[in-house]
């Protein structure tokens, strides 16, 4: 794991400009750094590297292709880089290696097979920067689901790149204006979802695309190499025919062979175990091949409302891991608060970035890679609210379309005025498919017009997304998170969170064989009678026994609502909400604000949507630089 950055046209400051941008990315990668700028002077790449693979200087970055062509500037793992290496050897392709770095091999084959085929060829997590001396092209890639950051855009007419958006900010003539267009949608989600980012020109490359960039670097393209959306389509088109025994047994052969592939590395590596059944599936199968005892790690909390580091020493001392257990207090939790907004670049609010970022903390004492869990709910169809809607849309659509529209205006109670709680119900009864349900179910859309000053042209995948685009219902709910929920709010908080203490995570659910598999199972192997990620449990029930996990699941969160009704923290929040304050900044509506505030305060409602807004109060004054 590393950070990766670069531009085009800064002839004159090139050198100053790409160390205030490695400065920023130091975290990521606290090993080594390097630069490199071509004859021109016109592109630069820079690098700050995590030694994972090969800890020599072999493996340093940016580097150069053999033929001295190209050169890559790269951050992530190829998990099947040896295959990738035998192909290249099989064809006569490659010549003798300068070290034992997965870099080197991706490198060679971009250049083998040119861009789009080399990386297909690959399976991984990666963002990469890759320039072509030859053709004066400058490529950028991200991986399949998203896992690795890469932000890109226009400074002052100079095109800029990175990990993270504290690295382009750095930049000296960074204007930083703030996109106004997509504050709507953050304050729906608490997070900015791809392609948008905070700032006005700066952009989120989505992931499985490419961009391609030519001389003289102002103009770019973007095509896609692989889509969530095709695969999920294709694997329902050409579904997997064999019994839910067979499939149980598929899947654990491609999550073993996933799981052995992430746990390459030269360094110390071990995985989080929060007693769930992803969580628990991924460290039960690192176990079963392993020849050493796998380190595991949980936080507890002083809550036992949140606390679920009992039952994860239950599974940890049945699997006979190496387990590490720390149970953090609220003042631990507290003292995160103030570390968040740089951390993430810009407004951010799920909370559980919290708990997150304190397990990445432990397990960066012991070891240099983490395993995870992540993936399973939206694979699998683990989330209860996928059911919920279809259960709620299948009594719905049975009401005449007028009838539903004129029935919300009948119905009472809610923290809007009686009229608007009415159009608010109105709106949920009157939708006219599952996916726009889902949409509307965090009633974003009286949100919307409530508090943004301004409604904003940025539309996410719930306004564009075609209804019925998979025949099961929940099968379009779970693409629709795993679009934009799950790289945008999932793992972004991972990666940053693992990242700001030099952890590199690894998703194995995420691999590419397992993905396409997931999706050609039907709905019946993963949910039935109110229980979901059935196929995934029947792995986990092989290695532990199902008493250990029967039992509700309490999430990794933290009690925001009543830390907020503390002393500190409510004194925090009300220096934020100053309605004054609100007026002057001019992004939401003060009034609106201060409304909603004495609604959670008194009433105990409204507190995501409190959250988001106290996010990003303090990513203002903490991060933003007027321009």
């Amino acid at each position: 794991m590393c950070g990766i950055a670069g531009f085009c046209n800064r002839q004159k400051t090139w050198r100053e400009d790409m160390e205030r941008m490695k400065e920023q990315l130091i975290s990521r990668g606290p090993d080594a750094e390097g630069s490199w700028c071509n004859d021109s002077q016109d592109v630069t790449l820079g690098h700050r590297r995590l030694s994972i693979l090969d800890l020599s200087p072999g493996g340093a970055q940016p580097m150069v292709s053999h033929s001295g062509r190209f050169v890559i500037s790269y951050n992530g793992e190829i998990y099947n880089c040896r295959e990738v290496e035998k192909k290249l050897r099989r064809e006569g392709l490659l010549g003798a290696l300068h070290g034992s770095s997965d870099t080197e091999i991706l490198l060679e084959a971009l250049e083998a097979y040119g861009v789009k085929e080399g990386i297909c060829l690959c399976k991984g997590m990666f963002a990469i920067a890759l320039y072509d001396r030859k053709e004066e092209q400058l490529w950028l890639l991200r991986d399949r689901v998203g896992e690795k950051p890469l932000y890109y855009g226009l400074v002052n007419g100079s095109f800029v790149f990175a990990s993270e958006l504290t690295a382009i900010a750095a930049l000296p003539d960074f204007c930083g204006k703030i996109n106004k267009d997509v504050l709507d949608l953050y304050l729906i989600h608490g997070y900015i979802p791809a392609p948008y980012s905070i700032y006005e020109g700066i952009y989120k490359l989505e992931p499985g695309k490419i961009l391609r960039l030519e001389k003289p670097y102002r103009d770019w393209r973007i095509e896609t190499y692989w889509s969530m959306a095709e695969t999920a389509k294709k694997g329902q088109e050409q579904p997997f025919t064999g019994s839910r025994q067979e499939a149980s047994e598929e899947l654990e052969r491609l999550l073993t062979e996933s799981i052995r592939g992430q746990m390459m590395a030269d360094v110390p590596l071990g995985a989080f175990l929060s007693a769930g059944i992803d969580s628990s599936t991924v460290v039960s199968l690192m176990q079963s091949i392993s020849d050493r005892k796998v380190k595991t790690f949980t936080i507890g909390m002083e809550d036992a409302a949140y606390n679920e580091a009992e039952a994860a020493a239950a599974i940890a001392a049945h699997l006979g891991t190496e387990h590490t257990q720390l149970t953090i207090t609220e003042q631990d939790a507290k003292a995160v608060l103030p570390k968040l907004s740089h951390m993430f670049g810009e407004p951010f609010a799920d909370s559980s970035q919290i708990p997150t970022y304190l397990v990445s903390k432990l397990t960066r004492e012991h070891v240099t890679v983490s395993l995870s869990g992540d993936g399973g709910d939206e694979l699998f169809c683990g989330y209860g609210t996928y059911q919920s809607i279809t259960n709620a849309w299948n009594k719905i659509r049975k009401i005449p379309q007028p009838v539903r529209s004129a029935a919300g205006y009948f119905l009472t109670d809610g923290p809007f005025s009686k009229k608007e709680t009415n159009q608010i119900r109105g709106m949920l009864l009157s939708a006219h498919n599952a996916e726009e349900l889902y949409a509307r179910s965090d009633l974003s859309e009286p949100f919307l017009g409530k508090i943004a000053k301004e409604r904003g042209s940025a539309r996410s995948i719930f306004e564009t997304y075609e209804s019925g685009y998979l025949a099961d219902v929940q099968h379009n709910l779970m693409l629709m998170d795993l679009l934009m929920y799950h790289p945008d709010d999932i793992l972004v908080k991972v990666d940053r969170t693992a990242m700001a203490v030099s952890l590199e995570s690894r998703v194995p659910m995420l691999d590419k064989d397992v993905v396409e598999f997931a999706w050609s199972l039907p709905v019946w192997m993963k949910w039935e009678n109110g229980r979901g990620k059935l196929v995934l449990r029947d792995v986990l029930y092989r290695h532990v026994p199902r008493e250990l996990m029967e039992r509700p699941k309490k999430g990794f969160s933290i009690p925001i609502q009543k830390w907020l009704k503390e002393p500190e923290l409510y004194a925090w929040a009300e220096s934020l909400l100053k309605e004054d304050k609100i007026r002057r900044e001019g992004y939401f509506d003060p009034e609106m604000v201060t409304r909603l505030w004495k609604d959670f305060t008194q009433r105990g409602i409204w507190r995501k949507q409190i959250w988001h807004i106290l996010r990003f109060e303090d990513w203002l004054e903490q991060e933003y630089r007027k321009p």
